[in-house]
């Protein structure tokens, strides 16, 4: 296994054995998670592949690798063309690419674990009508040539403080038990691991970045619950805080107890239950209701704790941010600074914190052509040198018990070119757009996305990826049902009506494949707007974010006046919050930074 080829190679005598004339491997694990435990990169292993979403297929003569936009430029980087066909989505889906190249009277496999029921009734459709059959495989045939797997995290749990979370495990069961009866259930199947965590008040570290356990639970009516997880990872201090209302199992019993809610009204989501679950409550006579789970949308409603916790975390994020850019921008003209390096200088600055627990996810850390790939990933083969002359672009993140954060800042290294200038003025532009919008309650994230766009628009230029997404609570830096995208951007639907309380990221950008990239990122806060004489209930944003945004990058006269009140006013309010944590010669560098722009 010395190479991907010989991968391939192992996994398609596999097939053989299996007497399967195709697979299927998605970029999951079996709560759907788009972060994912080491055990569970099949993908990765296969491919060569680094992103963070994506899938292939693996037939008898041919493979296809499949990735949205975000990573056009990576998979190519990454994944030989010797071996793998390159099928953008959503322009192509697997289901018609398997329709049209699947073998006629063939058998595909795929893993009822990995793939949702609506994925396994849109797949099977398209090969019946080559007349091949998709087929359930009871063990994953990648797994069985996989030598060296990872075992699924071992990891023990910790109880995320209620004072933290701003309400109390027991009021939210009792929250959810209120659904149950409103829709006349029994229990309901929570299997995304967020929002396990967020509705028992706990946390894990079994994958990377991300502050969540391995388990399942089934919440029922009365307000009581089962979780199952495996029993090393519980301590005595987790099972007190769980309590008597918590029936306790081995994650391995989860499948049997879906089979034993025979004569049940069970609700399962769609989009987050994976096929197998489906098909256990089905094997064992449930009555299954397809909704969405009822912690996704009371998750996303942040509770003024979260909000103050999110804050604060924020403020001491903020802090470490501008210790690195001062630090970035008197080293990197002197030479020798490279990708990697200036990646772990950023998360040195943030772990002097004290209160650093993870970074929200790899750090993005591109100069010059690597900028242009939207979900770099750097490794140290990839590590480019920091040169003059380039655009370091820079997304991070930290995890804190108090909020997860999420800001991308791009640093000129010597002169900027009049081009750089330009593009990055105007996604400054959309971001600005999306900060000061303020529309109806209702409004979707579908219907602000080309407030963000429209300056790139005017001169015929776009980006490749949503313009926001949803954050938790020390929770995933990726969190639905929000989004600020084009309707049915790469990555799910943006149709969710946005409502005060939900985080958003705000990060248009603008990529010249080859040569830089920009992206400018903040979070931001739905709150409701105060608008004299408004007939309707109004929405706007309140920016959490605080960091300089590189003045030397900036054109000002393309920006209008109010874009010039609204940069000033937010560089002063980036005094006021990080200022009173600098040393007194990084506060000067900082007071220099922003100054006002005429």
């Amino acid at each position: 296994m010395s190479s991907y080829a010989d991968r391939l190679s192992a996994l398609r005598e596999q097939l053989k054995r299996d007497r399967l004339d195709g697979f299927v491997v998605p970029l999951t694990d079996e709560h759907m998670s788009e972060y994912v435990g080491a055990y569970a990169q099949r993908l990765g292993w296969l491919t060569g592949f680094q992103g963070s979403a994506g899938s292939a297929v693996v037939l008898s003569s041919e493979a296809a690798i499949f990735t949205d936009g975000r990573y056009t430029l990576q998979v190519r980087q990454q994944v030989s063309a010797d071996h793998w066909q390159y099928v953008p989505v959503p322009q192509v889906s697997i289901a018609s690419w398997l329709g049209e190249h699947a073998p006629e009277g063939g058998r595909i496999g795929y893993d009822p674990w990995l793939h949702t029921r609506a994925w396994v009734e849109d797949a099977r459709k398209a090969l019946a009508e080559k007349g091949a059959e998709l087929v359930a495989v009871d063990t994953n045939p990648v797994d069985a040539v996989w030598p060296d797997r990872p075992a699924p995290s071992d990891a023990t749990l910790s109880v995320q403080d209620d004072a933290a979370a701003g309400r109390t495990s027991a009021a939210k069961r009792a929250e959810i038990a209120e659904w149950l009866q409103a829709r006349k259930a029994d229990a309901v199947v929570l299997s995304a691991l967020d929002s396990i965590a967020w509705a028992f008040n706990i946390r894990g570290n079994d994958v990377s970045h991300t502050p969540v356990a391995l388990a399942y639970a089934i919440a029922h009516a009365d307000g009581t619950a089962d979780l199952f997880v495996a029993p090393e990872k519980l301590t005595d201090a987790v099972r007190q805080h769980l309590g008597n209302a918590i029936r306790l199992h081995d994650r391995t019993a989860f499948a049997p107890a879906l089979k034993a809610l025979a004569g049940k009204r069970v609700a399962a989501d769609p989009e987050r239950a994976v096929a197998a679950i489906f098909d256990s409550l089905d094997a064992g006579g449930a009555k299954i209701l397809g909704l969405r789970d009822p912690v996704v949308l009371a998750k996303a409603l942040k509770n003024p704790a979260e909000i103050a916790g999110h804050k604060a975390a924020q403020a001491r994020d903020g802090a470490a941010l501008v210790r690195f850019l001062k630090w970035f921008e008197e080293t990197a003209p002197q030479g020798g600074l490279t990708e990697m390096s200036a990646a772990d200088k950023l998360q040195a600055f943030r772990a002097e914190t004290g209160l650093l627990k993870d970074l929200s996810f790899d750090t993005i850390s591109a100069t010059g052509p690597n900028g242009a790939i939207p979900h770099y990933k750097v490794t140290e083969q990839s590590s480019l040198p920091i040169e003059p002359g380039q655009l370091y672009l820079v997304d991070s993140g930290g995890q804190y018990a108090d909020g997860t954060t999420d800001v991308t800042r791009v640093i000129p290294v010597g002169k900027p070119s009049a081009e750089m200038k330009d593009r990055f003025t105007r996604v400054l532009k959309g971001h600005i757009g999306i900060a000061t919008a303020v529309f109806p309650d209702g409004t979707t994230g579908a219907q602000l996305d080309s407030f963000a766009r429209a300056p790139l628009w005017e001169v015929g230029l776009d980006f490749g990826h949503g313009t926001g997404h949803g954050v938790g609570a020390y929770l995933s830096v990726h969190e639905g049902p929000q989004r600020i995208a084009q309707p049915f951007y790469p990555g799910g639907q943006s149709l969710e009506p946005l409502r005060a309380g939900m985080f958003l990221s705000n990060e248009p950008g603008y990529y010249k494949a080859g040569e830089f990239g920009i992206r400018i990122e903040n979070l931001v806060l739905i709150v409701e707007a105060a608008i004299p004489g408004a007939e309707q209930a109004m929405l706007g944003f309140e920016t959490l974010t605080f960091a300089p945004i590189e003045r030397d990058l900036i054109e000002p006269a393309l920006l209008t006046p109010k874009e010039l009140q609204w940069l000033n006013a937010y560089h002063a309010r980036v005094l006021e919050v990080v200022g009173p944590q600098l040393a007194e010669e990084e506060r000067q560098w900082l007071e220099a930074k922003i100054a006002p722009i005429a």
